[in-house]
């Protein structure tokens, strides 16, 4: 992060990603109390990956074309999960949903570095 407090594309973006897991496990955590906690993570989750897609799909993104590409198919993968209509959503899926948003996370702030 700068100096001026302000947050690269890349570093919102992985802001988002970090939020938006934390929130799917807290919603998991939360269970029975709030059945519509997940639900509402879910929806959450899936905005910040459309999100993602649209910035790395702009010709101004500067990502590598690899990069651009697993991206696009990440975010297909997390819209495939949250659609699937699998109720409850197993804790193994939301794992996996939980791990990529961390896993890719990381990834945009080590390529912010750069």
């Amino acid at each position: 992060m700068s100096d001026s407090n302000t947050l690269s594309l890349a570093e919102e973006q992985a802001f988002q990603l970090t939020q938006a897991a934390i929130q799917l496990d807290q919603s998991r955590a939360e269970g029975s109390a709030d059945p519509g906690a997940l639900t509402a993570a879910l929806e959450n989750n899936l905005t910040v990956w459309v999100s993602l897609r649209t910035v790395v799909s702009t010709e101004s993104c500067t990502i590598t074309e690899q990069a651009k590409q697993n991206l696009v198919r990440l975010a297909q993968f997390v819209a495939d999960r949250t659609l699937t209509g699998e109720q409850p959503m197993s804790n193994e899926t939301i794992d996996t949903l939980i791990n990529v948003n961390l896993q890719i996370s990381e990834g945009l702030l080590e390529g912010a570095k750069k």
